[in-house]
This record gives C-alpha cells, sequence and structure tokens, in this order.
C-alpha cells in the first residue's frame, strides 16, 4: 500500500518501484547530415528539427485522429448489421396436462437497421467531423511553422553570438596591442605608468567580455540543438555567411500581408473551422429532439441439437421515432450547443483580430529593424574613423591613451550593435512571414525583397 508519512515532520516512503525500462537513445544528427555536422545550414537544421519535435509529431497524430473521426461519422449513413449466434436450452415443467418438454436449439440471427431520414442530427454529425479534422489539419501547420520559427530564431541567435565572438577578439587583440605600445612608451620614458595601467585596465575588461560571450555561446548552442530535438552536446557547428548585410527592402505593403494572413494563416483557419463544428453541433442537438424514419429487419435460423429438422424466421419494421418528453434535455442541449457556438465564433473573431495586429506589428518591426541595420552602419563607419584618428595621434604622440581607448570601446560597441541588428532583421523577417501566414518548411518565404538602395553604411569589418 502506499500509506502516508508516519508523522508530518517525516518524509512519506514511495513504495517499491518496478524497475524502469531502459529509456530510448536520444535522436541524433540523421545519417546523411552527420558527415557534414560541422558545417550545418539552415536548411539542414530545419530538417532535422521537423524530424524530432515531438510537438508536430503530436499535431499530426491528432489529425490523424480527426481524420479516422471523420471517416467513423460518415458510417452513419450506411445501414448497420450484426449477426447474434446464440444457443439455448430450456425445459418447460408439466402443468395443466401438458407434458414436459425439453429442447436444447442454436442458430444465426442477422438483424438489420437503417436510419433513412432525420432532421439535420446525421448530416450535423458528419460536417462538425469534416470541420474538425480540418482545424486538425490546420493546427498542425500551425505548429509546424511554430517550429520553424524557434528554430530561426535559435538559428541566428547561435550566428549572432558567434559574430560577436570574432568581433571580440578582434577588441582583444587591439587591447593587447595597446598595452604592448603602452609599456614600450613608458620604457623610454614618453608614457606614464597611468597609461600602462589604463591599457591594463582595458584589456581586463574586454577579456571579461570575451568570456562572458564565450558562455553566451555555448548556452545559445545548446538552446538551437534543443530547438533541433537533440542533446545539448551533440558535436555540431555552424558556419556564418561571409556577408551577413540582409537586402532590407520589402516591397510588400502591409494591406497585402494583412490579407494574406487573414485568408491562410493556420490557426485563423482552424479557429474558423471551429467555430463551423460548433455550429454543425447545433444541428445534431436539434435533431436529437425531431422525428427520425428508422427501418430494420432481422432474419434467424434455427437448429435443434440430435433433431434434424430447422426452421427459419424473419421480420421487417419501419418505424417512425418521435421524441415526447425527456425531463426537457433535448432544450438544454440545444442551447448549451448554441452557446458554445457563439463562444466559438467570438473566438474566431478574437484571433483574427490578434493575426491582423501581429502582422501590423512585425511589419513596423522589420521596418525599424531595417533601420538600425543602416544606423548602425553608419555608426561603425564613424567610429571606425574616429579609432583610426585616434590610434595615428597615439602613435604620432599627439593624441592620450585615453582618447584611444575610449574611441576603440566604441568602435567594439558599434561592431556588437551591427551585428545584432543584421541577425535581428533576420529573425524579424521570419516573424513577419510567420504572422502572415507564409513561413515555408525551408525557413524562407514568398516575401518579395530587394537590395538596400539608400546607402546604408559599409559591411563592417
Amino acid at each position: 500500500m502506499a500509506g502516508t508519512a508516519p508523522a508530518p515532520s517525516v518524509f512519506w516512503a514511495p513504495p517499491p518501484q518496478p524497475a524502469a525500462q531502459s529509456p530510448a537513445p536520444p535522436p541524433e544528427i540523421p545519417p546523411g547530415l552527420a558527415a557534414r555536422a560541422r558545417e550545418l545550414q539552415l536548411t539542414d537544421v530545419l530538417d532535422i528539427a521537423l524530424r524530432n519535435n515531438t510537438s508536430t509529431a503530436a499535431a499530426w497524430a491528432d489529425a490523424r485522429s480527426a481524420a479516422a473521426t471523420y471517416g467513423a461519422a460518415r458510417g452513419l449513413y450506411y445501414p448497420n448489421l450484426s449477426v447474434d449466434v446464440n444457443a439455448t436450452t430450456l425445459k418447460t415443467a408439466a402443468t395443466a396436462g401438458r407434458v414436459s418438454v425439453q429442447q436444447q436449439l442454436y442458430g444465426p440471427t442477422l438483424n438489420v437497421s437503417w436510419l433513412l431520414f432525420d432532421f439535420g442530427g446525421r448530416s450535423g454529425s458528419v460536417t462538425g467531423a469534416r470541420e474538425a479534422l480540418l482545424a486538425a489539419d490546420w493546427t498542425h501547420n500551425a505548429v509546424i511553422q511554430s517550429v520553424v520559427l524557434n528554430v530561426e530564431a535559435a538559428y541566428f541567435a547561435y550566428l549572432a553570438t558567434k559574430a560577436l565572438l570574432a568581433a571580440q577578439q578582434i577588441s582583444l587583440k587591439e587591447a593587447q596591442t595597446n598595452l604592448e605600445a603602452a609599456e614600450q612608451r613608458h620604457r623610454v620614458g614618453l608614457a606614464t605608468i597611468a597609461d600602462v595601467l589604463q591599457a591594463k585596465t582595458a584589456l581586463s575588461q574586454v577579456q571579461l567580455a570575451l568570456e562572458t560571450i564565450e558562455g553566451t555561446l555555448q548556452t545559445t548552442r545548446g538552446a538551437l540543438a534543443l530547438s533541433m530535438g537533440l542533446p545539448a552536446n551533440v558535436p555540431y557547428d555552424l558556419e556564418p555567411p561571409p556577408d551577413t548585410m540582409p537586402p532590407l527592402g520589402i516591397t510588400d505593403s502591409l494591406e497585402t500581408l494583412i490579407e494574406r494572413a487573414v485568408g491562410q494563416r493556420p490557426d485563423l483557419m482552424a479557429a474558423r473551422a471551429a467555430a463551423r463544428a460548433a455550429q454543425a453541433r447545433v444541428a445534431v442537438a436539434r435533431g436529437a429532439a425531431l422525428p427520425s424514419l428508422v427501418v430494420s429487419g432481422s432474419t434467424a435460423e434455427t437448429y435443434f441439437f440430435n433433431k434434424p429438422p430447422s426452421g427459419n424466421s424473419y421480420s421487417a419494421t419501419i418505424g417512425l421515432q418521435i421524441p415526447l418528453f425527456s425531463g426537457w434535455s433535448q432544450i438544454y442541449d440545444v442551447r448549451a450547443a448554441s452557446s458554445a457556438a457563439r463562444a466559438a465564433e467570438e473566438r474566431r473573431k478574437g484571433i483574427e483580430q490578434q493575426v491582423i495586429f501581429q502582422v501590423f506589428d512585425s511589419y513596423y518591426a522589420l521596418r525599424t529593424a531595417s533601420q538600425r541595420v543602416r544606423t548602425s552602419g553608419d555608426l561603425l563607419a564613424s567610429a571606425t574613423q574616429s579609432e583610426q584618428v585616434s590610434l595615428g595621434r597615439y602613435k604620432a604622440g599627439a593624441g592620450s591613451l585615453l582618447d584611444l581607448l575610449t574611441a576603440q570601446t566604441a568602435l567594439a560597441g558599434a561592431r556588437a550593435q551591427v551585428i545584432q541588428a543584421r541577425f535581428t532583421w533576420y529573425t524579424t523577417l521570419a516573424q513577419l512571414a510567420h504572422d502572415a501566414g507564409i513561413l515555408g518548411l525551408d525557413g524562407r518565404s514568398p516575401l518579395h525583397l530587394q537590395p538596400d538602395t539608400t546607402g546604408g553604411g559599409p559591411r563592417g569589418r
């Protein structure tokens, strides 16, 4: 018995558990991609994720279940057939001048029942099952798009962190060079010990930031592996593209994207199908309170043990079933179904409004992200020029080390801003495609992009 703890201050000891089954081995990179696990592309990452993801598998199973339910509902249009096989032993008592009779008999009976007509109950059940199937299929599509979006977000976060690490390594080399220069100038009497200490402090700060980014890189790498349905320590890697400058230009209008979303966003389509299914259940509830026409029949063959003669019988019935009273349950069933249909329709309206807002929000978020890419490019250009001027002045003895360190700190920040702005743009583009309901299995979308023609700054160092 499970029992309880012997006292409030004592742990409860669970009963002995059966031997646990060995867990299933964790998913691995498919053999076709394992050979190049060190250089996976976005399409490879999405392929692995969609193969391993449990959410898509569960949504697909739900859709298959709904398909089977729809198939079962369509069976209401066909007759029901059943066969009964019975063996009977009976004995009657000798009474009123009758002799005692003992019989042993057996035989099959074929039963047929067919609903010929009702007032919408049968068609409502089939229609509701069909709409539930459509809702499950649309939900499956919505889950796939959500998985693709989450994988893309993790993918770009990992690449951005790798790029930040590379940029920070450049800053580390610059800080080491500054320290060596300050020490050399101090040895020949051209700088004070304060310059050396400032250079050491700057080097330590850059080193600390580098170590932080290295830790973040492992975290984002594990998060990307998790989004692929793989263990966090699986050996894989990604190489950032040589040019991360996004095209920035998008020619699709906000009205066009909203129209696409309202017409083909999977979760909205699922909500519409769910509302139609709820409306069909109203017809089912109303039909249950109305007459139905049923034809039924049976035929049987009777055999007697140890007696050759046998006999057959049959019956045929056509009947009109008229519900009269059941404690007002039909009335309340109709009211409940009508209220549920009204609630489903209101939820559909709410989701449609939310979809429009999400497209609106993502569209302007992409415009903001595009402007941030341009502005960060200008910032990087000016910070690079400032660092070069400060370095030249310091080497010529006309500038201070503090000015150089300040310029290099600004340059490091500008590099980080460019990296974050560019990869944020790609994530925001994926979000817009998802919100418009057009995000593909490969992470792409039919959005119309064009190169930036506004002179969005240099492509970075």
